[in-house]
């Protein structure tokens, strides 16, 4: 079943007189939302008892959670140390996140460096096997874990790098963020067919039933050269990608990902729009 929700706490959260990430869940729920992605961007810093309080309350509203691991991953950077950091980071987020009784966790697989394109994504595929072995050892192999597509041109992960990246193990399930690929692209997705040839793409390479409840960020994104610059909200004008077209691909293809609104400070109401995009698209094809 498709879902959908915000990335973070909205303004309207801390307007209402919310502040705990427990009430996240009864805000969530009381929008018309289904899901929700917590953060963990500046580090894991969640004591147990925490998590499983956080845990209970979205179980309790039957809003289902995710988690973003910290922004600092970097499978490609060239020393040890720094990569065992990043092994670290995606781990407890893993542990973390079962704690709340979640089952995805997306992360930021690298960024190119010095290293020429080739070696950092040769280098980022051979951590993500390691990867892979820790997470088995570790047993949180009944989570999935999401290298995410990027927004700026010098980050590992096009289309086609976190697809490749997908194959090395079932536990890894695409997060296809449509504003970094709208914006590393230069505005590539606009009309339904872009929309679709990707799907397409991923159906292809990993299979139907893999991609068929696939992780999906969405928002406006501006962007220049170099790729992403900030994130916008549904209302901008200028900048893409638009919902709809999306929403039509992905009834055509009858996929049920789950949606997270990536909006600045609107997440919560652009997730609900989404929402209500699909519903009108759904019911056209009925």
């Amino acid at each position: 079943m498709i879902q959908f929700g915000p990335s973070g706490n909205s303004a309207s959260f801390y307007a209402q007189g919310y502040k705990h990430s427990e009430q996240s869940a009864v805000f969530v729920k009381n929008m018309g939302l289904d899901c929700f992605e917590y953060s963990f961007g500046r580090g894991v810093n969640m004591s147990d008892a925490k998590a499983s309080s956080i845990g209970a309350a979205f179980q309790a509203n039957a809003v289902e959670i995710s988690v973003h691991a910290p922004y600092y991953i970097n499978f490609a950077n060239t020393e040890d140390e720094n990569a065992e950091k990043s092994y670290n980071y995606v781990l407890e987020s893993g542990r973390a996140l079962k704690r709340m009784g979640g089952k995805r966790c997306v992360f930021h697989s690298a960024t190119q460096g010095k290293l020429d394109r080739e070696s950092a994504v040769r280098l980022t595929e051979d951590r993500l096997k390691r990867l892979r072995d820790r997470i088995y050892e570790a047993g949180l192999n009944d989570l999935y874990f999401c290298p995410e597509t990027m927004g700026k041109i010098a980050q590992i992960g096009t289309l086609e790098e976190v697809v490749n990246f997908c194959k090395i193990d079932t536990i890894y399930v695409p997060a296809i963020d449509f504003g970094h690929i709208n914006a590393r692209e230069q505005g590539s997705l606009k009309k339904t067919e872009d929309f679709r040839a990707r799907l397409e793409y991923m159906i292809a390479e990993l299979g139907y039933d893999r991609v068929k409840h696939f992780h999906v960020h969405f928002s406006k994104i501006q962007y220049s050269t170099k790729g992403e610059v900030r994130h916008l909200t549904m209302e901008d004008c200028q900048y893409g990608p638009e919902f709809l077209p999306l929403a039509e691909a992905l009834v055509a293809l009858k996929l049920e990902p789950y949606i997270v609104s990536e909006s600045a400070g609107t997440q919560a109401e652009d997730a609900l729009l989404m929402k209500e995009i699909y519903a009108s698209v759904l019911g056209k094809r009925v």
